[in-house]
């Protein structure tokens, strides 16, 4: 009797101990091995919910748990450019309008693409632009000027931390002002395959550029699904890292149909962008260990719509403005630490809080508002650029 009590009572510990290890396994948040960060360039919610106006359909943006709204102000102007816009996204500090990867006193800074390389994580970008363009530049690039293309071209040439290029900006690479043909470097010396299409990819090379362009992608109808297959394809060759991985993807051209306002080119590469969207998120929700986090650099065009029947049933796209506004931008989050990105916050603190989503201690993160941007109030027409 005494022999089948402490049977009974250790039994009973074991019990309570695998309750209590199963409780703290529950209570500890479980830490992202892979982050996809996408960009829809000059998307704001305007911008998403016309084009559901438009088009009658539903859009992946929808399918997202956690949503939070960022304040795009760059460190000198109350609108942005995507230089700024683009640095404060993927690095800890908002910096001046045209800068890329630095800081206001022109001091390079470590972009969430370069800790993530630090820690063993292969690295993509996936874009319909140049390589070099302002927003993609900011992951890999630190340069004074965003019209430093041919500097940028080969940063990105020499990084030992960037393994996927999916984009355009053939020209910088092979019609340069020193007559360097950086694609033959590319290939015979720093280790580079390069392609100009996405046909016959070998996607187990961990080192490779697509440059499918001279200069941008052409406008979405033209280009195919250019932006959905890249990403797919940089996800067949990033997932092979037991490690994990980071990929940037942006969907450029949003921005430009605004800045022309081009209303029909607006709902084309929105519906575009969504449908990479939705190939993140379908790799998510099969892995299980991937954040996806999407948001913008800045709003353009001053979207709005109206209905003269007041029903939305014919909707008309009206803009202020063929620049960029002050207007904030949403972010959608989804997987380990998608909760991080809720309320509102500023554009430098997303690395902080994809970092923290990664289970990494980021070693000098900016806070909220612990540096000087530009006043609410002020210079609305300031800035011009794309």
């Amino acid at each position: 009797m005494k022999e089948t009590r402490l049977c009974f009572l250790l039994l009973l510990s074991i019990l309570l101990l695998g309750f209590e290890s199963c409780a703290k396994k529950e209570q500890e948040p479980l830490k992202a091995k892979n982050v996809i960060y996408m960009i829809g360039d000059g998307m704001s919610l305007p911008q998403v919910f016309g084009t559901m106006l438009a088009t009658g359909e539903d859009l992946a943006f929808q399918q997202f748990p956690y949503i939070g709204i960022v304040d795009t102000r760059s460190a000198s102007n109350d609108i942005t450019d995507s230089a700024a816009g683009g640095t404060a996204l993927a690095c800890d500090k908002k910096t001046k309008n045209g800068m890329v990867g630095m800081d206001v006193d022109t001091l390079a800074m470590e972009s969430i693409l370069d800790v993530l390389a630090d820690q063993g994580k292969s690295t993509g970008i996936v874009v319909t632009c140049y390589s070099g363009h302002a927003t993609p530049a900011t992951f890999f690039a630190k340069v004074p000027s965003r019209k430093m293309y041919e500097d940028i071209a080969l940063q990105m040439a020499e990084s030992d931390k960037l393994n996927v290029m999916i984009a355009g900006g053939r020209k910088h690479f092979d019609q340069r002002k020193d007559s360097i043909n950086l694609l033959e470097r590319m290939e015979n010396e720093l280790g580079w395959k390069v392609y100009d299409t996405l046909a016959d990819i070998d996607t187990t090379c961990m080192k490779y550029a697509v440059l499918a362009a001279k200069g941008h992608m052409p406008k979405a109808p033209e280009r195919g699904d250019f932006l959905p297959d890249g990403v797919e394809t940089a996800l067949k060759t990033l997932s092979q890292d037991e490690d994990g991985f980071f990929l940037m993807v942006e969907g450029s051209q949003i921005d430009f149909a605004c800045h022309a306002q081009d209303s029909v080119n607006m709902v084309e590469e929105t519906v575009d962008f969504s449908k990479a969207v939705q190939i993140a998120l379908d790799f998510a929700k099969a892995d299980g260990n991937t954040l996806v986090v999407v948001t913008a650099d800045h709003e353009t065009g001053g979207l709005t719509m109206i209905d003269p029947q007041g029903h939305y049933s014919n909707v008309s796209f009206n803009y202020s403005t063929r620049s960029h506004t002050c207007l904030p931008v949403i972010v959608y989050a989804y997987g380990p630490g998608a909760e991080l990105f809720t309320g509102w916050m500023q554009n430098n603190e997303l690395k902080a809080k994809i970092l923290k989503a990664c289970g990494i201690e980021p070693q000098s993160a900016s806070s909220e508002m612990d540096q000087e941007i530009a006043p609410v109030v002020g210079n609305f027409d300031s800035n011009r650029n794309n």
